[in-house]
């Protein structure tokens, strides 16, 4: 069953299905892509990396001592016989990694860059040090010679900057090269389908389509959302006649 939101499901942008979504939408795009532009190209499924410490308070350590090594037959007090004391212990603080994914599209032969796609997460929407990370990455991009496509598909969040953005939920952001600093731009509403998008390869060859509504519908068939999306509330809430307007599209709950 796809999706019963006619574009973006905005039970989708809750913190903790997010993640999910987004380690499945990508893979499903780059199928489509793969369709196209092989075997003149490759597309690379990568991921950017934030590693942060977590705040002392809740405090937790990395890692579980296993029993099994603590406790060794013949060790008298939980050390091994003969082992050398250390003059120091301390503990290690675990740190919160999050891996967001995107997708490459390089010339076969030579492995030059020629597209960028990415899906943005909260936290690139987010003030703190991994927007500023994401901002710094896409200024490189936009710097060179590679085309940019950026699909945003949370409400929450500052948008990403732009000159004179139209007002939207949702867009699509596509840049390419020899355009620059003129880019594409798809204003998408809560109540709209995700639209067809081109992606850009190398000249004189045409554009990858892909259609975001078919890749989301896949998507949250595959997943099952349907038995366990609506769980949740969308993140951040609708507004009241949005709100009113999405609960008409909730399918009807089988089962406990």
């Amino acid at each position: 069953m796809p999706s019963p939101f006619p574009g973006m499901n905005p039970y989708l942008e809750q913190d903790d299905l997010w993640h999910d979504f987004h380690l499945a939408f990508l893979p499903a795009m780059r199928e489509r892509l793969v369709r196209q532009v092989a075997p003149r190209y490759i597309v690379l499924l990568h991921e950017h990396l934030y590693v942060r410490d977590l705040p002392d308070e809740p405090r937790r350590l990395l890692g579980r001592a296993d029993v099994s090594l603590a406790e060794a037959p013949g060790a008298e007090g939980g050390a091994a016989a003969g082992a050398v004391a250390a003059p120091a212990r301390v503990e290690l603080l675990a740190e919160d990694v999050e891996r967001s994914p995107f997708l490459e599209i390089r010339d076969r032969r030579s492995r030059d860059l020629i597209a960028v796609v990415e899906l943005l997460s909260p936290s690139n929407k987010r003030p703190g040090p991994d927007r500023e990370q994401y901002l710094a990455k896409r200024r490189g991009v936009l710097a060179s010679p590679a085309h940019f496509v950026e699909i945003d598909l949370l409400r929450g969040g500052r948008p990403m900057p732009l000159v004179a953005r139209p007002p939207c939920c949702y867009s699509v952001l596509v840049s390419r090269a020899e355009q620059r600093p003129h880019a594409d731009f798809w204003p998408i509403g809560l109540r709209e389908r995700l639209p067809e998008i081109a992606v850009p390869l190398h000249p004189p060859d045409g554009d990858a389509r892909v259609d975001l509504q078919e890749i989301l519908d896949q998507v949250y068939d595959g997943a099952g959302y349907e038995h366990f999306l609506y769980d949740g509330a969308p993140s951040p809430a609708l507004a009241p006649d949005d709100a009113a307007w999405a609960r008409t599209k909730l399918p009807t709950r089988k089962g406990s």
